[in-house]
């Protein structure tokens, strides 16, 4: 859970994908681990609430939008106009 919004793996990995970014190229962007992305995205494991905030905050900071349960299954999708990706 983000603020008052829960995140599921699945959502954060849709949104890596929308953005064409590879686990990698997220950990890079958040200052985490590959395999804090993973477990994130898996719910295999605990991931700190700090760890996750940065990881939803970033994908947000790119342009994605988390869609929230409200009757329905969550989803994600991209802003009209998002900022560009530094490499």
């Amino acid at each position: 859970m983000v603020g008052d919004e829960y995140v599921t793996g699945a959502q954060i990995r849709a949104g890596r994908a929308l953005l064409d970014l590879s686990a990698e190229k997220l950990a890079e962007k958040t200052t985490l681990s590959r395999g804090t992305i993973q477990r994130a995205e898996l719910e295999t494991a605990e991931v700190t609430a700090s760890n996750m905030a940065r990881i939803v905050e970033t994908l947000k900071a790119l342009g994605i939008i988390f869609i929230p349960a409200n009757g329905e299954d969550v989803g994600v999708r991209l802003k009209k106009k998002r900022p560009k990706m530094k490499s």
